[in-house]
């Protein structure tokens, strides 16, 4: 599980344990207790991010106007196959 270090708390790190999950999430800077941290596998969540604000450039992505699940996943893997072919 990745995060940022606004999801640096006890419980996230506790449900993500009790789903057998490693949270790779930044410690803050008041944490007394310092966790195992990725700081290579941290940058790779940039890519999922640059993913998702390329898919809402689309309208009909970003306000959701189908309200099927799916009919609005089906315009997902469009948007996905038509970024994939131009780039």
């Amino acid at each position: 599980m990745l995060g940022d270090k606004g999801y640096d708390s006890n419980a996230i790190r506790e449900a993500a344990a009790a789903k057998n999950a490693w949270a790779n999430i930044p410690s803050r800077s008041n944490r007394k207790q310092r966790f195992a941290f990725s700081g290579w596998l941290y940058q790779q969540r940039n890519l999922v991010e640059r993913f998702f604000n390329r898919i809402k450039h689309f309208r009909g992505i970003a306000t959701r106007y189908d309200k099927c699940p799916e009919n609005y996943l089906a315009a997902v893997k469009l948007i996905c196959a038509r970024i994939w072919c131009a780039a």
